[in-house]
């Protein structure tokens, strides 16, 4: 506990969640409409809204809470069916739809005191206009909505851009329990926190909730130095600050971003038995001596520009026999912990987990493990879910020893990053725990 200006202020330690809240306004992604109730974004039996024929419930108590907002959209999507209306014209049909209904008085709390309205959420209009590449996606936007949103009031272009840059950058994406994006939400309070590519604090979903939660100590419950990332982090210093400048229009001066990374884009010592992270235009190894052999900077030059193209070519679907070509050209070329390399690794995974070959994805996983906590940290939730898939994987391939390790690593980051109560513990870690336990006697 400390006193400042005569006041106690509480010390928060990691670990604790220091808020949860309902969205504003959210949608599940249209690619998953089939698969997950559109109230509450769970999946299991579901059942086809009888007016729209569009949208998945899994119970009559999901559909009647999501009607308030469904009501106004639901003829509408039976109209313009079989077409599927973007999920981003989606979410601002139904924010106009909140707004006409009184909605701009909600408030989202963040302290006990502390609240956003849906007004106080930043729009950066100027910022959205001036961009070329939004304006392009506004327009078209708007052209659906009109189309769509037949008998309901559509606000005027400057009320429809305040809503549009709102989305643009408050929103959320609304995380599964393997921490996949399903949706999309806006939260009025947790709008509130800042960025940082070293943050001190985390979002996770049930549902449709959001969870804040500490994952470093802290002197007090500061918001204006509590920090969650915007992106993922697992980019050079270059990457993440030209996406937080396009995508949210301001240039990211944190601590990560100020120091030196000598990993993100190393080269790797011609000695394999050094790890030392070195310069591709260097003529020896700094820590070795040992000598780089001729044009080895072209080389490296050449395995990055195939090494980019490709990941970018697999933004959305990893391919195995890819992965594994990039990886071949990476292989003394590119440090173990250089940024395209553990890109690679993770889309080999992703990849060979789609295809079931489990031997493949324990291999790729545990290549991946140093990446991750050299990028993301020691406690953060995808190192949790990492090494979550290890054990299942393992348990799969019949070794219960390695797997319960692995499964109590898992324990020891989710226990922080999620909570003991989440379901990510109670669905999925608890009973691979006990499999382990058992199975390993």
């Amino acid at each position: 506990m400390r006193i400042q200006n005569g006041y106690k202020r509480l010390s928060v330690a990691n670990g604790t969640t220091i808020l949860t809240a309902k969205p504003f306004a959210y949608v599940l992604q249209s690619l998953h409409r089939s698969e997950k109730c559109d109230h509450c974004l769970q999946s299991g039996k579901l059942f086809r809204c009888s007016g729209c024929q569009y949208v998945y419930y899994c119970n009559r108590s999901c559909q009647q809470s999501s009607w308030s907002t469904h009501r106004k959209e639901c003829a509408n999507l039976k109209r313009i069916s079989p077409k599927v209306i973007p999920d981003m014209a989606r979410l601002m049909a139904r924010i106009i739809i909140k707004l006409n209904q009184g909605g701009g008085e909600e408030i989202g709390y963040y302290s006990n005191t502390s609240y956003r309205k849906f007004k106080d959420l930043m729009s950066h209009y100027s910022d959205i206009k001036r961009d070329k590449k939004r304006m392009e996606h506004f327009v078209c936007l708007c052209g659906v909505l009109h189309t769509f949103l037949e008998d309901v009031p559509i606000p005027n272009s400057a009320e429809l851009m305040g809503i549009y840059g709102r989305i643009c950058i408050n929103s959320f994406n609304i995380l599964d329990l393997d921490m996949n994006s399903i949706g999309i939400g806006i939260y009025l309070g947790p709008s509130v926190m800042d960025h940082s590519c070293k943050p001190n604090a985390v979002a996770t979903f049930e549902g449709a909730t959001i969870i804040i939660r500490t994952i470093e100590d802290l002197p007090c419950l500061d918001w204006s130095q509590a920090r969650i990332s915007y992106i993922d982090i697992l980019k050079t210093t270059k990457d993440r600050r030209a996406e937080l400048q396009s995508s949210y229009y301001f240039w990211c001066n944190c601590k990560k971003c100020e120091e030196p990374e000598p990993m993100a884009e190393a080269a790797a010592c011609p000695n394999k038995c050094c790890t030392h992270p070195c310069s591709p235009s260097a003529d020896i190894c700094e820590n070795c001596n040992t000598k780089f052999p001729e044009e080895f900077e072209e080389t490296f030059e050449e395995v990055s520009e195939f090494t980019a193209h490709h990941l970018q070519n697999m933004k959305n679907v990893a391919y195995l026999d890819i992965c594994k070509m990039c990886l071949e050209k990476q292989e003394g070329i590119l440090h173990p912990l250089n940024v395209q390399h553990v890109q690679t690794l993770q889309a080999a995974f992703d990849s060979s987990i789609s295809l079931q070959h489990w031997e493949e994805a324990e291999s790729y996983a545990e290549r991946l493990i140093n990446g991750y906590l050299a990028y993301y940290g020691e406690v953060q939730p995808l190192i949790g879910i990492l090494y979550l898939m290890i054990g299942k994987i393992q348990l799969y391939l019949e070794k219960p020893k390695l797997a319960l390790e692995a499964l109590k690593k898992a324990s020891a980051v989710l226990t922080i990053t999620h909570g003991e109560k989440h379901a990510v513990m109670r669905e999925y870690l608890r009973p691979l725990l006990y499999q382990a336990t058992m199975e390993g006697v």
